[in-house]
């Protein structure tokens, strides 16, 4: 298993979550480690709404088997949407995947997971979105670091693919028969 180091040496992480398929090697990892993490589904990103609570509760189910607290975000698609497309609607909504509209999205989440973290005295940020194959690690890092500069939460761009978690997150979603969706949320995905 990958042998984790937390910035500033801190024993428990506000771990922003995006689905429990990208969660499950990565809670496993931080609980062998000793290290204890809060939960942060914070995605309104997904749509339609059916599709987020269907998200939502997967990972609750993930998280009450494990014993760690999960909090969930007020679910606010119109803020997310203006957020994300700016200025330009029509050529973000055309913009590909791993394209600015991606890093928007990245930034709105985790931008929210900072400011729970700053109100709620946690002081390390993490996200299972490093985890997705699908996602840029620089965009995620970026947006990490972006969300991070003027709150209190110390920002940790953990690479959640490496140390065996790859593998392992797939035998998790076959152990726990995880509902494992076939895009990232956004209706721009599809």
């Amino acid at each position: 298993m990958l042998k984790l180091e937390v910035p500033g040496g801190e024993s428990k992480v506000l771990l922003h979550s995006c689905c429990a398929p990208c969660s499950g090697a990565v809670l496993e990892c931080l609980l062998a480690n000793g290290i204890k993490p809060v939960v942060f589904f914070s995605n309104s990103n997904i749509y339609p709404f059916e599709e987020y609570e269907l998200r939502r509760e997967e990972l609750r189910r993930y998280c009450n088997s494990l014993g760690v607290t999960m909090i969930d975000d007020e679910y606010d698609h119109e803020a997310w949407r203006k957020y994300v497309l700016g200025d330009s609607p029509a050529e973000m909504a055309k913009a590909p995947e791993r394209g600015q509209r991606c890093l928007n999205c990245f930034k709105f989440r985790l931008m929210r997971a900072a400011r729970y973290a700053e109100e709620h005295g946690q002081t390390v940020l993490t996200t299972t979105l490093a985890s997705s194959r699908w996602k840029s690690l620089e965009q995620v890092d970026e947006a990490g670091a972006w969300a991070c500069a003027t709150q209190t939460p110390l920002w940790w761009p953990q690479n959640w693919r490496k140390g065996g978690l790859q593998p392992r997150r797939a035998e998790i979603i076959k152990e726990q028969d995880f509902y494992n969706q076939t895009f990232c949320g956004c209706e721009f995905s599809r």
